[in-house]
């Protein structure tokens, strides 16, 4: 059963906790969304400019990858990592390409491999290192707490992707 609350964890800084805790959420309610789709809903393309709910889920890990990256290791993704995960970060033509013929659970394990990872470094920083203020260029600030809200709003977008692809789906 999905929790609606956002609370505190004791794993983590009190912060931290609270985002774990809507991360963790956003990750339930999408796996709600996608846990009875076959591969051939998985790959559907609305149109020929469109992604599918493959990639969109790929995009949601590789925004979370990605994110790891400049929070936790304070640089940008390398070039091995961009090959593995450029389809899925830029969608259109490259995904829709790439991405397909894969089942429900090589997206899940994707995306749990991916947390995993958020949830081991989550518990290592401190409430203080959610305001780190860091600057991209041309001097826009930003700080770690906006790059982990941006990932469960990316998300949450994309989510809303899947359930106009479904709703379309359900009417085919």
């Amino acid at each position: 059963m999905i929790d609606y609350r956002i609370k505190k964890s004791e794993k983590f800084s009190e912060k931290i906790g609270e985002l774990v805790s809507m991360l963790e959420h956003t990750r339930a309610v999408t796996l709600e969304e996608i846990n009875r789709l076959t591969q051939e809903d998985l790959d559907y393309l609305v149109d020929e400019g469109s992604n599918t709910i493959g990639s969109l889920l790929i995009h949601i890990a590789s925004i979370e990858f990605v994110h790891q990256v400049i929070s936790f290791e304070g640089r940008d993704i390398n070039g091995v990592e961009l090959q593995k995960w450029q389809a899925a970060l830029e969608l259109g033509e490259q995904a829709r390409y790439q991405i397909k013929k894969n089942n429900i659970e090589y997206y899940l394990n994707e995306l749990a491999k991916v947390r995993k990872q958020t949830l081991i470094q989550l518990k290592e920083r401190t409430d203080e290192w959610l305001f780190e203020e860091k600057y991209w260029e041309k001097g826009v600030p930003y700080n770690n707490y906006y790059l982990w809200f941006h990932v469960f709003e990316d998300e949450i977008n994309h989510r809303g992707q899947i359930r106009a692809i479904k709703r379309i789906l359900a009417q085919n």
